[in-house]
Parts: structure tokens; C-alpha cells; sequence
């Protein structure tokens, strides 16, 4: 009996050990071959076991963070879209929602039409009369999308010049087309060609180029005509032999300075000049206390070229370069592809030596950075002043007044002050109301030169301008411009 059931024993112990495993390992090999999950954890193993990982062509910039997150579950798209569709009577919402930097607006629209703006942005879609059934309401958002990777993936010969714009509820359509308007910053408005991609804004996404039928570019504008909801953006091709190019906007930010204060960090973003990027680039400056220091500057940025170079030319007395180096370069994709790049510099006082009381020199800080890109610094260079003081009020911005048509004119010149200067030579200008005109514009270095050759050839500093007399040149310069 015992030798009987002990002949048994193997064949049982086999099945009842070898079906569970090779069961295990069948199931292994279908998770394997069939589960997304399973291959993306496969593939990461395999890079990590890689003694050199694979470069990428193009890294992400310093301030754009390289996450990879698992899809999203149901509950949280429904909470997502929820959010983005539920109305914010007429108020522009900036929120982060599923790890998206979102800028957006919603409202209800019945057969009257109506029209989504998303303040200081540039950015609104307009429903027309008719558009809805007489008796029905449908909800609308608009959504200006800050991650940046769900941007088109270009080549070098691509630009992006645009934001990218999600109209929802992805896939609607009306009786009437409605209107998307956002801004772009190509120099040539028929380089400018719309791209749409038909997806959801959780969904991976498929950029196409839009027909130019119900497509219009003007010198800063995108309008595009909608059949139906989705995400667009504007992207700058130039056709062959012809060079592309698109305007930057210069933003200089810091923190305040305050009295007793050892070190200032000052940033410089090299943004896309919609209104839309400088606005990015304030909200990305609020968590450290940033402040947009003057107004932005233009600059002609050409995409067959090199990087772009920062260098530090000038500190004032009392304060010193803490950086190793006083020249920085940016890569020319990261400028060209729209990742809004920055760059910095950080400034600490001088110790005051026992004979020598530096308070008196330290209390305001003058900066004086050329930038351009590489191999064109004697075609095209950019002048950057940054100036602060410990007795400036940080409480609350400027207030914005309306440009005049000299600002305006002037915003658009390469080089400001050699307009001015021609300007004043036609019409027989003084050197005295030149002084204090580039005292104006913050150019302290031609002040300095015109009141050294005033003070030569005179023996005194420049006459004080009066007011009235100041204010009839400005009027006889717009009129001139």
C-alpha cells in the first residue's frame, strides 16, 4: 500500500507544481508581448542597463521638466473636463490641472452667439448669431495650453510662433463656423501656416497643416474659420531659398531690491513676441517674486543661424559677477521651437574695505548686457539695460498708458536711439533736449557721452529742458513719424 501510493507521488507533485508554472510563465510572456504597460517598463530596464543612454537631438530647456506620467484614469478626465467646460462668468482662469499649465475661459452660448477672450493673451473665439439652434444652450471653452510638450514636434527648419489654442468640447460643431483669433510673431505673415490637431487635450497629439481655405494671417494675427473643435497653433515654414525669420521679445525680470541685501539675481527670457508668451513668463516669475524690469525689447530672430549669446558688459560700482563666466549661450532650437528659454545672472555686493563706505554705491544697481545671435554681433546686437534701486516703489506696476505713434514707431526700429539721432539732426535738435531725451529712454551711456562733450565745450553740465519746450519737440516728432 505505502510502495503503491509512494509510485504516485512524482506525478502528482508535477501536476500540481508544473501547471501553476507554466501558466505563470505563458501569462508573463502574453503580458509581455500584448500590455503597453509591461513594454514601456521593459524598454526603461533596457535603458538602464545601457552603459550610455540615448541622446536626444534636441534636450528639453533648463525650465522645461521632462516627466513621464501613467494615462490618466476616467474619474480624473471626467473632473478634468469638467473643470475646463463649467462656466467662469467672463473671468480668465490660470490653473494647473493634470499636470497642464492651463490659461482658460467657458461660458454657455445660445442662438445670439457670443465670444470667449482670454485676458492679456491676444487670444478669442467668436460663435456668430445662429450658430446654435433657436431654444438650446451649449457650453464653449477656450483654453490656452502651457505645457509645452503638447507643442508640434518641428524640424530645424520649422519655427513655432504661436500658442497653442484648445477650442472645446473637442469636436462640437455648429451651424456657422466660429472664429479662433490668436496672435503670431512671424516676420513674414505668408510664412505662417496653421497647424490643427485632431485630438482631445489628454490625448496624444496628431498636428496637421490646415488648407489655407478659412485661413488668414495678417502681420500679427492668426484667424482661422472652424468646422468643428480642437487644438491649433501657428507654425513658421519658409519655402525653399527663402530665409525664415520671426520676432523675439527680450523680458528682463528680478526680484526687488532691498536695503541690506547681499546678492540680485537677474533673468532674462527670450520669448516668442505674442502677448501670450510674456505672460507665461510673469506667471512663471510670481512663485520667486520676479518683477518685469522696463519694457520688453524686439529682436530679429532668424532661423539659419546659431545660438544666442548673452554677454555681461558692464556692472556699476560696489557690485560683482558672481557666475564663473560673463557669457551665456542659449540654443538656438530652444529660441526657435518656442520652449522659452531663460537665462541668468547673479550679482553680490562688494565687501566695503575699512577707509571705503560702499553704501552709498551699492544702494542701486546698473547692468549693461549685449546680446545676439552667433556670427552676427557686428550685423545685429542688442543692447539690454537693467537699472534698480532700493528707493523704487515694488508695490504695484506702472500704469499703462495708450502708446503714442512715436512709441509705436520707434518699438519697431532695430536700434531706438540711431532713430532718435536721425530724427534730431534733420530737425536741428540741441544737445541739450538729445540729453534729456536718452535720459528718458534709460540710455545713460549716450547721456554720459553728451554731457562729457557738453561739459568740454562748455565747462558746465547740460541746461535744464523745460517742460513746455520738451513737450512741443515730442509733438513736433510724432508728427514727423
Amino acid at each position: 500500500m505505502c510502495s503503491h501510493e509512494s509510485c504516485f507521488q512524482p506525478a502528482q507533485f508535477l501536476l500540481l507544481v508544473g501547471v501553476p508554472v507554466a501558466s505563470a510563465l505563458l501569462l508573463a510572456q502574453c503580458l509581455r508581448w500584448h500590455c503597453p504597460r509591461w513594454r514601456l517598463l521593459r524598454a526603461s530596464w533596457k535603458l538602464d542597463s545601457q552603459e550610455e543612454p540615448v541622446r536626444h537631438p534636441t534636450p528639453p530647456p533648463e525650465n522645461e521638466s521632462s516627466r513621464q506620467c501613467w494615462p490618466a484614469t476616467l474619474p480624473e478626465m471626467v473632473a478634468f473636463y469638467q473643470e475646463l467646460h463649467t462656466p467662469t462668468q467672463g473671468q480668465t482662469i490660470v490653473r494647473q490641472l493634470m499636470h497642464k499649465l492651463l490659461v482658460f475661459s467657458a461660458r454657455e452660448v445660445d442662438h445670439r452667439g457670443g465670444c470667449l477672450m482670454l485676458q492679456d493673451t491676444g487670444i478669442s473665439l467668436l460663435i456668430p448669431p445662429g450658430a446654435v439652434d433657436v431654444g438650446r444652450q451649449e457650453r464653449v471653452s477656450l483654453v490656452l495650453v502651457w505645457d509645452l510638450s503638447d507643442a508640434p514636434s518641428l524640424s530645424r527648419a520649422q519655427g513655432l510662433v504661436s500658442p497653442v489654442v484648445a477650442c472645446g468640447p473637442h469636436g462640437a460643431s455648429f451651424l456657422k463656423p466660429c472664429t479662433l483669433t490668436f496672435k503670431h510673431c512671424a516676420q513674414e505673415p505668408s510664412h505662417a501656416r496653421a497647424y490643427s490637431s485632431n485630438t482631445t487635450l489628454l490625448d496624444t497629439k496628431a498636428w496637421r497643416p490646415l488648407g489655407r481655405l478659412g485661413t488668414y494671417t495678417s502681420r500679427d494675427e492668426c484667424r482661422i474659420d472652424l468646422s468643428h473643435f480642437s487644438l491649433y497653433t501657428c507654425v513658421l515654414e519658409a519655402p525653399v531659398g527663402r530665409e525664415a525669420r520671426k520676432w523675439l521679445q527680450l523680458a528682463v525680470f528680478c526680484s526687488p531690491l532691498a536695503p541690506g541685501q547681499s546678492h540680485l539675481q537677474l533673468r532674462v527670457y527670450f520669448l516668442n513676441n505674442t502677448p501670450c508668451a510674456l505672460q507665461w513668463a510673469m506667471t512663471n516669475e510670481e512663485p520667486h517674486g520676479g518683477r518685469l524690469r522696463g519694457p520688453c525689447q524686439l529682436f530679429d530672430f532668424t532661423g539659419a543661424r546659431g545660438d544666442q549669446c548673452l554677454k555681461l558688459k558692464y556692472i556699476s560700482e560696489g557690485w560683482e559677477n558672481v557666475d564663473d563666466s560673463s557669457s551665456q549661450l542659449v540654443p538656438h532650437l530652444h529660441i526657435w521651437h518656442g520652449k522659452c528659454p531663460f537665462r541668468s545672472f547673479c550679482f553680490r555686493r562688494k565687501a566695503a574695505n575699512e577707509n571705503e563706505d560702499c553704501s552709498a554705491l551699492t544702494n542701486e544697481i546698473i547692468v549693461t548686457m549685449h546680446t545676439f545671435q552667433d556670427g552676427l554681433e557686428t550685423k545685429y546686437m542688442e543692447i539690454l539695460r537693467f537699472q534698480a534701486s532700493e528707493e523704487e516703489s515694488w508695490a504695484a506696476p506702472p500704469p499703462v498708458s495708450q502708446p503714442s505713434p512715436c512709441n509705436r514707431f520707434l518699438s519697431c526700429q532695430r536700434s531706438p536711439a540711431a532713430a532718435i539721432l536721425e530724427l534730431f539732426e534733420e530737425q536741428n535738435g540741441s544737445l541739450q533736449e538729445l540729453h534729456y531725451l536718452m535720459t528718458l529712454m534709460e540710455r545713460l551711456d549716450c547721456a554720459s557721452a553728451i554731457q562729457n562733450y557738453l561739459g568740454g565745450t562748455q565747462g558746465g553740465s547740460p541746461a535744464p529742458v523745460r517742460g513746455g519746450a520738451w513737450k512741443n519737440q515730442g509733438l513736433e516728432l510724432d508728427e514727423k513719424l
